[in-house]
């Protein structure tokens, strides 16, 4: 039997917002204050899709950044985060259509991201997507934020539907594996341009037909 999809759960950064500069922007000026700083190659190799907590575990653990000083750069770096947004967040019509097209066709969509509440719910309503959502989830609602499947698989539960009734669309390691840990099918997307309608249902149908 034919295994329909009736959901569409989104990663957010480099998904539905073009946001992996900010980040990168936002924690290194933090950093930056203890002389400390991320090179863009570890950044996009090693640190792309974790959330800020535990890169800054991982500095202490590979450079000896201060654990006393974790709170305070996180503090800073959303602050930066927030500053950058509303500078450089803006609707995309892409987006817009596709998101407001598949709502409109009956699917459910959901955002599930390693970003804090706040800075998801910043970017959603700056990009005029929020309206389109039926919940986000962020690292906060979770214990154990992506590569582990913790949060799609709460996203699914909320959802009430069965893994393979839903599509994470996901564009790094961290989340595809964490996607694939929950049992969802995944499309993988190179750039936020790649989430566009005709892309998503071209997905849909080859994933349904895999299952027929």
């Amino acid at each position: 039997m034919t295994e329909k999809i009736k959901a569409i759960v989104f990663d957010m950064d480099g998904v539905l917002i073009e946001a992996k500069d900010w980040h990168y922007e936002a924690l290194n000026r933090a950093l930056r204050l203890f002389g400390y700083e991320i090179s863009r190659y570890d950044h996009l190799v090693t640190y792309d899709g974790l959330p800020t907590s535990k890169k800054l575990e991982m500095l202490t653990l590979e450079k000896g950044l201060p654990r006393g000083l974790h709170q305070f750069i996180n503090d800073m770096k959303q602050r930066y985060t927030v500053d950058i947004v509303n500078m450089q967040c803006a609707p995309l019509f892409t987006h817009e259509y596709a998101l407001s097209r598949l709502k409109s066709e009956g699917y459910r969509l959901a955002v599930a991201s390693n970003s804090i509440r706040s800075t998801i719910q910043l970017m959603m309503e700056r990009s005029n997507l929020l309206d389109y959502l039926e919940f986000f989830l962020s690292n906060q609602d979770v214990k154990k934020a992506k590569p582990d499947p913790e949060m799609y698989a709460t996203a699914i539960a909320r959802l009430g539907l069965s893994p393979q009734e839903v599509m994470v669309v996901e564009d790094n390691h961290n989340g595809i594996q964490a996607a694939m840990a929950a049992g969802a099918h995944v499309m993988k997307v190179e750039t936020v341009y790649d989430v566009n309608y005709k892309n998503i249902m071209d997905h849909i149908r080859l994933f349904e037909e895999a299952t027929a």
